[in-house]
């Protein structure tokens, strides 16, 4: 498929419908997608608590590609480009670690925390090792959460910070932890994935669990009263129930999409648990529990679910045209201990249920979307972000 042909695939989409089949399976428009989504978005690469000494690193691979987030001997983050400097090896194999030194484990190139080469045995005279460190991509900690981009003239994350910092801080997810993080592979098209994320119009059909206490599930449900509660009570413990967002705005840089909104719960429900009940000690400056839980985006793979006790982090990555994963972390505060403040059964149970059906219900979108029979839908009051995502993908694909 061509680049015009894809272009024309693009300005003949219909607007308010679900996109056309090509989308889902040509390779040459995964190919766009690649160049023009995700090598320029922020991704959520993990969390600080998860490499805390010197040495320490995990890595974050998306499409065919591996960054190694290290922390360096001054204590800060680097994220290097795992392809030794010599032939191309991944230096790094294991997906976490610790490491005095990064060696590859095919010739034996050795590289400082930072990525500068410090020995290449046998090389030729005049060779310079100042000109083949590991290459370098943009990192940013925010709140203890460490974002990466892979686009050398990344638009700063500084707006994200700006539209999200004082709405975040009462969490203080700097002095949180990953008490459990899971990765499930999807055989789908991230773009399944990702419109799946954003609608809650099956919710009430596919997810039981999570509709008997998110308001989000029943749109008649959500009353003006239930939200004038929530919005009295969250300010009681400290938190923002100011609805924000550029989600998926047309007008904005790529990679820099922000959302933040607080809802209400259901009665009986103090978070996202299977009896309500809290499921882990209160996270930073809360006061107690407002009974809501807050929805949050930043980029177009990335999105939160803050309740007063725990968070939850799902990225998305795309694999093939074919398949993604959802990869799905669970902080909760630092102070805590697994076992005597909370279990990790009882912690996860909610969104691990809520994901398996959701990997089932991607992949029966899958199998449809291919078939010769599919032709585009048009998207209902309930859809109102996924048709959002939908037009803000055209725009940057045309």
């Amino acid at each position: 498929m061509s680049t015009q042909s894809i272009t024309d695939l693009v300005n003949g989409q219909q607007s308010g419908f679900s996109l056309q089949q090509c989308f889902y399976t040509e390779p040459a428009v995964f190919d766009r997608e690649i160049e023009r989504i995700f090598l320029k978005a922020w991704h959520y690469a993990c969390h600080a608590s998860q490499i805390p000494e010197v040495g320490d690193y995990v890595l974050f691979e998306m499409a065919g590609e591996s960054v190694v987030i290290v922390r360096t001997k001054n204590g800060a983050m680097s994220a290097l480009v795992n392809v030794c400097r010599h032939r191309g090896s991944r230096v790094c194999l294991e997906p976490s670690g610790r490491r005095k030194l990064l060696v590859c484990p095919y010739h034996g190139w050795t590289y400082e925390l930072d990525g500068a080469l410090r020995t290449a045995r046998y090389t030729r005279e005049g060779f310079n090792s100042g000109n083949y460190g590991l290459k370098t991509v943009r990192v940013r900690v925010f709140h203890g959460m460490i974002f990466i981009n892979l686009d050398p003239d990344a638009v700063p994350f500084d707006l994200i910070e700006q539209d999200l910092d004082d709405r975040l801080r009462p969490y203080r997810l700097a002095n949180a932890k990953v008490a459990a993080q899971r990765t499930y592979p999807i055989d789908a098209n991230w773009k399944l994935a990702v419109e799946n994320y954003t609608e809650c119009y099956h919710c009430r059909i596919a997810h039981p669990e999570y509709s008997k206490a998110h308001s989000l599930a029943i749109p008649e449900r959500r009353t003006g009263e239930l939200q004038e509660a929530i919005d009295a009570r969250s300010a009681g413990v400290g938190l923002s129930t100011e609805y924000f967002s550029h989600s998926f705005d047309p007008n904005r840089p790529v990679g820099l999409d922000t959302e933040y909104q607080r809802y209400p719960l259901f009665d009986g429900y103090q978070t996202g648990s299977k009896d309500g009940r809290p499921v882990a000690p209160l996270l930073g400056d809360l006061s107690g529990y407002d009974s809501g839980a807050t929805d949050l985006h930043i980029g177009p793979m990335t999105f939160f679910l803050a309740y007063c006790d725990h968070v939850v982090v799902y990225h998305f990555s795309p694999i093939t045209v074919s398949s993604c994963s959802c990869t799905i972390t669970w902080l909760v505060n630092a102070e805590a201990t697994e076992g005597i403040d909370y279990e990790i059964e009882d912690l996860v149970w909610l969104w691990d249920v809520t994901t398996l059906a959701d990997k089932k219900i991607i992949e029966n979108n899958q199998a449809g979307v291919v078939s010769r029979f599919y032709e585009p839908g048009p998207y209902t009051e309930m859809e109102e972000l996924t048709q959002r995502f939908a037009e803000w993908y055209l725009a940057v694909m045309r």
